[in-house]
């Protein structure tokens, strides 16, 4: 009798899990301002998921400001131990014919899992409606994990809830991964924006903080990376970066590097005399290889920018990089979508080009 008791209690211990995360039930949904939001350069922005403080409305060029309404490189951290994940989101439903409507205006779920950052699912729907609602995974067994869900790399969120089944936990991370202590902060162009990611986790930058377990701060502009002023004082009010990275270049023209670049450094080195910058050259783009006109505007950008560095170096600035193009896309010409904006190959390969100076630049 007291083997078949033991055996019942073995039986019961192995189903209610399974009968626990196929059961289905009511959703509760919470505001993801509950939440603890990170990739922002300041805090003190007039909505939770813009890039920009609100005075800088009055100060930016319009189609700037627009670009800082984009949530790219924002992320909310959680954990849960139910068994599926949903959100409800709301934005413009904005759209890209180059670009998945994922990466554009859709929510992209990491779980750290055996101690390492691992794609679950992504938030999207079928229907063109602004007002989304996703089951993003499920089926899950009901433990603790703690999540990551990245935001729209070009769209403008403006509503945001996470919700799991009735009876299960949500609540804020236990752990604090990515770090946010020594942030990254990266500037530049719509590549750096997440154009064309097939989803938001995969913009290179979101790759460089998961490689990196460290906070990354995108401040891509798509089409408008001309070194304005304001984003270097932006840059400078982020606190205790560890490495900047400018990567401006294919947006800013020659004049607009000789008028502002030692400007734009002045501004940011000033604020941080110690933290190290990498300056990065325009991609040799794919089509440059017939296209004389567009093999032209790069050779005489990264001209340009050899000259701003060579300057800054001649000024005395310390801990200064140099990220040459050579390289950066492969040499197959497999690595963008439209000749330009990156595929999720090319924002691998960005990555593995470039990661080896961020390692040297803040180990040192």
């Amino acid at each position: 009798m007291f083997s078949k008791m033991k055996l019942l209690f073995a039986l019961v211990a192995v189903l209610l899990p399974l009968s626990a995360y196929s059961q289905s039930g009511e959703i509760v949904y919470t505001d993801a301002s509950a939440f603890p939001l990170f990739g922002k350069a300041v805090e003190n922005t007039s909505s939770r998921y813009q890039r920009f403080t609100s005075e800088m409305e009055s100060t930016t060029r319009k189609a700037l400001w627009d670009l800082s309404l984009n949530s790219a490189g924002l992320y909310i951290r959680f954990r849960s131990d139910a068994p599926s994940i949903h959100a409800k989101w709301h934005n413009t439903g904005f759209n890209m014919p180059h670009m998945t409507d994922i990466g554009v205006g859709g929510l992209d779920l990491y779980a750290l899992l055996d101690g390492k950052w691992m794609f679950v699912g992504s938030g999207f729907t079928w229907t063109s409606s602004t007002s989304k609602e996703r089951q993003i995974v499920g089926n899950m067994q009901p433990v603790m994990r703690e999540y990551m869900l990245y935001l729209p790399l070009y769209d403008t969120i403006d509503s945001l809830e996470i919700g799991v089944p009735e009876g299960y936990a949500l609540e804020g991370p236990a752990v604090k991964r990515p770090s946010t202590e020594g942030p990254v902060v990266m500037y530049g162009t719509s590549i750096l924006q997440g154009g064309c990611a097939s989803r938001p986790g995969m913009a290179h930058t979101a790759i460089i903080s998961r490689r990196l377990d460290r906070e990354v701060i995108n401040l891509g502009f798509s089409g408008n990376a001309q070194l304005d002023l304001e984003v270097a004082h932006l840059i400078a009010k982020v606190k205790n970066p560890s490495l900047i990275v400018l990567d401006y270049v294919p947006n800013s023209t020659v004049q607009q590097m000789k008028d502002r670049a030692l400007e734009f450094f002045r501004i940011i080195r000033q604020a941080h005399p110690d933290v190290p910058v990498i300056f990065v050259e325009d991609p040799t783009f794919p089509h440059s290889i017939v296209d004389l006109k567009m093999r032209e505007e790069v050779t005489s950008k990264n001209a340009q920018q050899k000259e701003v560095f060579r300057q800054v170096k001649a000024s005395g600035a310390k801990k200064v990089y140099y990220v040459a193009s050579e390289g950066m896309l492969g040499d197959d010409g497999e690595a963008c979508v439209d000749g330009i904006h990156l595929t999720d190959l090319g924002m691998m390969r960005y990555v593995d080009h470039i990661m080896p100076t961020i390692k040297k630049a803040l180990k040192k």
